[in-house]
């Protein structure tokens, strides 16, 4: 049987979206199979033996798409090795002295705490002003956010990498 691993992202205005999708390709890389999917597309969990979860922040929450997904799978999310990023801070440093020790919503935090995951990364996001709708950019010179792409593709890499070689010293079979 082969081993199968989802990454289900949330997003907006497809900053998340590729962050998934460098996770998958490093997976991918290490010889594991992936499927990368937006989270309102998963019906079923059967496929897969492992998940990936990402979502964009705002304004401290993930999105409904990714939310819904955990309320939905949380019994068998619990039972897999499962992994969870956000994406959303702009600006330099660390994303988590940025947002001041804030690593999940707190929300949901329950549910992380039922499900375990077995790790819980945090990234940097990206603004394009011109993605923004009135409103979004009124709110993003009013709190003057950094605006630019400010993902650490290397920290991203790096994460991966290492849920690659988690999965493989548990002697999961190639792709």
């Amino acid at each position: 049987m082969r081993n199968k691993i989802l990454i289900a992202h949330a997003s907006k205005y497809g900053a998340t979206t590729e962050i998934a999708e460098k996770i998958g390709e490093v997976l991918r890389q290490a010889g594991l199979q992936v499927d990368v999917l937006p989270a309102e597309e998963i019906y079923s969990l059967d496929p897969y033996q492992a998940v990936v979860l990402g979502s964009a922040v705002y304004a401290g929450q993930w999105r409904k798409e990714a939310v819904l997904l955990l309320e939905s799978f949380e019994q068998t999310l619990s039972r897999l090795p499962v992994w969870f990023f956000s994406s959303g801070p702009t600006g330099e440093g660390d994303p988590m002295e940025l947002m001041k020790g804030w690593d999940f919503p707190e929300a949901q935090e329950p549910l992380a705490e039922r499900i375990h995951p077995r790790g819980i990364a945090f990234f940097h996001g990206a603004l394009d002003m011109d993605k923004l709708n009135f409103g979004e950019r009124l709110i993003v010179r009013g709190f003057r956010v950094p605006i630019g792409d400010f993902r650490d593709w290397d920290a991203i890499t790096t994460w991966a990498s290492a849920i690659a070689e988690t999965l493989k010293q548990e002697n999961w079979q190639p792709a």
